[in-house]
């Protein structure tokens, strides 16, 4: 079975606290989850106030319908972070897991 998993690199630069690191987190998080049938959560402690890492995770029966699935979500990504002001590097790829 497989599973599709993405990694969005955060850069904001506009974040002078970790309040607006959090806001511009909080908001693409909730963003891509209200979106989109994904699991999205915060993968580190982001050493200053201008990085972040999210981890997003979806699974299903067909390769094709994930590939779909992850390329809306980069896309979506893309365009809303931008939108908050902060660029995004994307990287995602497919688990195989062997089904019992």
């Amino acid at each position: 079975m497989p599973i599709a998993a993405m990694f969005l690199e955060l850069r904001i630069e506009h974040a002078h606290s970790l309040k607006d690191r959090r806001q511009v987190v909080r908001s693409l998080k909730e963003k891509l989850a209200h979106g989109f049938n994904i699991s999205i959560a915060e993968m580190d402690d982001a050493p200053t106030w201008q990085s972040a890492t999210l981890g997003i995770a979806a699974i299903s029966g067909s390769r094709d319908y994930l590939s779909g699935l992850m390329q809306q979500v980069e896309r979506a990504a893309v365009r809303n972070a931008e939108s908050l002001g902060a660029e995004v590097t994307v990287s995602w790829d497919f688990l195989d897991v062997a089904e019992s």
